[in-house]
């Protein structure tokens, strides 16, 4: 059934594909498996802004589908690459879902900002407009990055379920009604 799903409506996914690639925006094509890629792009989403990851998508937001027959391991893989040290540090809790848009099916993960630098294979990436760009060996990048995330990081605890808009502004209401107390 189209449109059943949590946090993601048939909608919002159909207005995601018909922008372009941005800072926090990504479309991968995985029809076949979840490549390394997609775990940079995590990497740097967590680093950045978040943004949404939508796997079954070639660049330009045409949507091709996965291999319905090995979506089950994919999701099942990339939770585990999520919570594998060697992969991802520190490691992430991370939900992958399941869409079915115009009789395909696609993945899609929504990438929270994080508070700390996250590694993947331990390079750190950070997003620049469409791209994902390895910043481990640039010095004046990383700093910014540990600039960033010290000076946002009080605040984005305080609002970070403000950060989607997916989530209801009473619910959002209801957070910052807590953190005065």
């Amino acid at each position: 059934m189209e449109g059943a799903s949590l946090y993601m409506t048939i909608e919002e996914m159909r207005e995601l594909l018909t922008k372009d690639e941005k800072i926090t925006v990504e479309y991968k094509a995985c029809q076949n498996g979840i490549h390394d890629d997609v775990y940079e792009t995590v990497c740097s989403f967590s680093n950045r802004y978040g943004g949404d990851i939508i796997m079954g998508v070639e660049d330009g937001g045409k949507p091709i589908g996965i291999n319905k027959k090995l979506i089950k391991d994919m999701k099942k893989n990339f939770v585990n690459q999520l919570n594998n040290p060697d992969k991802m540090s520190p490691t992430l809790y991370l939900s992958i879902e399941e869409i079915e848009y115009e009789g395909m099916t696609l993945l899609w993960v929504f990438v929270p900002p994080t508070s700390t630098v996250e590694k993947c294979a331990n390079r750190i990436y950070d997003r620049n407009e469409d791209g994902d760009m390895d910043i481990t060996d640039l010095p004046i990048q990383l700093q910014n990055l540990y600039n960033r995330k010290s000076n946002t990081c009080a605040e984005r605890k305080n609002i970070s379920l403000c950060y989607n808009s997916r989530f209801k502004i009473g619910f959002a209401r209801k957070g910052k009604k807590s953190g005065k107390e």
